[in-house]
């Protein structure tokens, strides 16, 4: 059984910075591509990064892009998220998923496996 634990949210303010960490086990980590997702009350679940199994491939929706970074260390089977410029509207709880493949994948649906999330509250 795949288990994901997020950890790394928190309070900040308005263009300060956070580092989430979502460490996996119960499968080989480095064969399988991960993701960031993130939902605000009352909104949809929506993407935010995700990364290849091999690092080599990452993508971003345009509201992170420049200002969010997503990495992996496949000898400590954990993913990053680098927050940076954090704005209000960035304010959710923020999942790390992975799916039974090695590509990176955008939608919600096409991920199989979740972690419990960590709140990510910025402040103006």
């Amino acid at each position: 059984q795949v288990h994901l634990v997020e950890s790394g949210g928190g309070l900040v303010q308005a263009g300060g910075s956070l580092r989430l960490s979502c460490t996996a086990s119960g499968r080989t980590f480095s064969i399988y591509a991960m993701g960031w997702f993130r939902q605000a009350p009352g909104k949809e679940r929506e993407f935010v990064a995700a990364i290849s199994a091999s690092g080599g491939s990452t993508a971003y929706p345009d509201s992170v892009k420049g200002r969010f970074t997503i990495s992996r260390d496949n000898a400590k089977n954990t993913v990053y998220l680098q927050m940076n410029s954090l704005e209000p509207e960035d304010t959710a709880v923020y999942y790390c998923a992975t799916h039974r493949g090695s590509t990176v994948r955008l939608g919600v649906r096409e991920y199989d496996y979740w972690g419990q999330g960590t709140q990510v509250t910025v402040s103006s």
